[in-house]
């Protein structure tokens, strides 16, 4: 791989992260949650932030921009869409818009639900997206502004990618996320051994970031809805795919 992934906690449970491309030297940052451990890590190893992308305007995922911008003056990528809610842009971007970023080609997809302007960053020469609060570790984020639909298509859309994709989501839920997938699939036992991974992550205080595709698809809830496993259980008698999806989401929120 030509690039490396550095995962960088900030605030509560929120993830950064910087793609720094080796060859050039050039580093890219993914939402600023906060600015002073973003700022701490280039800092120690004299690095500069040439870009900063911007999945969606939510104060946890954009509070360290100014900061960053006023020391580092990045190149701001964000949703056209959002612009008038979202620091000033320099680079507004629309669905399937591709643009290059550290020495990278990024894509650029469309994945409301959460909010109605979220993007997701998708590098397919590594085989990586950046889902901010879309897809996210064995769930996906609260629909604030969009519906159910609005979020299942984005889910659709995300499945649609290589299974070999590794996802890197915007926060830490993995544990609690765990919790509630073992609820609708108790047997599922690529579920619970991913639970027990989740719990030990934790206790050694490593991120449960990024994992691929292919184990969302097979232990995620959310991506499941149309599956045999889950449309066979009682709850879910009659309910058609976006019915199920639309109970779950409602389940998850009073968890």
């Amino acid at each position: 791989m030509s690039v490396e992934i550095i995962t960088i906690p900030c605030l509560i449970d929120n993830y950064a992260y910087i793609i720094h491309e080796k060859a050039s030297n050039k580093n890219t940052l993914v939402d600023a949650p906060a600015s002073e451990p973003i700022m701490a890590f280039l800092n120690a190893l004299n690095w500069k932030l040439d870009s900063i992308l911007i999945t969606h305007h939510h104060n946890d995922h954009i509070e360290g921009i100014q900061e960053l911008t006023k020391k580092f003056n990045p190149i701001v990528y964000g949703a056209k869409a959002d612009a008038y809610r979202l620091p000033k842009l320099d680079v507004e971007l629309e669905h399937r818009d591709k643009f290059s970023a550290s020495n990278l080609v990024v894509k650029c997809l469309e994945v409301p639900g959460h909010t109605i302007g979220h993007i997701a960053f998708y590098l397919a020469t590594e085989n990586i997206l950046f889902s901010g609060d879309s897809l996210m570790t064995l769930g996906c984020g609260r629909l604030f502004e969009g519906t159910a639909e609005d979020m299942m298509s984005s889910l659709d859309s995300i499945s649609s990618l290589p299974e070999n994709t590794e996802i890197y989501s915007g926060h830490e839920y993995a544990k609690q996320n765990a919790k509630f997938a073992l609820t609708i699939e108790p047997h599922n036992e690529l579920l619970k051994e991913r639970a027990k991974e989740i719990s030990k992550n934790i206790e050694l205080k490593r991120s449960n970031v990024p994992v691929s595709l292919k184990t969302e698809k097979e232990t995620n809830p959310f991506l499941r809805c149309d599956t045999p496993e889950i449309m066979k259980l009682p709850i879910f008698k009659n309910k058609n795919k976006l019915e199920i999806f639309s109970t779950l989401r409602q389940m998850k929120d009073t968890f």
